[in-house]
């Protein structure tokens, strides 16, 4: 998982909180990423018609085989600026938690949840 060290949690106003922009996707494709620093995965991660088919970079490889991620449903923050990893483009951020080993862990979503939905 990151290392980066999070600051306590500071307030937060509804209205910033509008601004993030959570959606649930659907796994469709998985491929090692060997560039990346810490071991992660490639994802290509369905949003459904209206922002279409987004990559991320992920690293889910100690808790998740390729397999148990295709067509998995994510939360993932959709209007983050693109971020260069590796030289691969991660357009969203996938959300996880972490476990009692820091490894990042998937939230579980309903299937009645439909693909683009947003977080409110």
């Amino acid at each position: 998982m990151n290392d980066t060290k999070l600051p306590p949690s500071q307030p937060l106003s509804y209205d910033d909180f509008l601004k993030v922009d959570i959606r649930v996707g659907r796994i469709i494709a998985v491929k090692e990423f060997a560039e990346a620093r810490v071991p992660a995965y490639k994802l290509t991660i369905d949003f459904g018609p209206e922002l279409g088919h987004k990559d991320s970079s992920a690293q889910l490889t100690k808790n998740y085989s390729k397999t148990d991620l295709v067509d998995k449903l994510v939360a993932a923050v959709v209007n983050f600026a693109p971020k260069k990893i590796a030289g691969f483009s991660s357009q969203v951020l996938v959300l996880g938690f972490p476990d009692v080993s820091s490894e990042p862990v998937l939230p579980t979503l309903s299937d009645s949840c439909p693909v683009g939905g947003r977080l409110y």
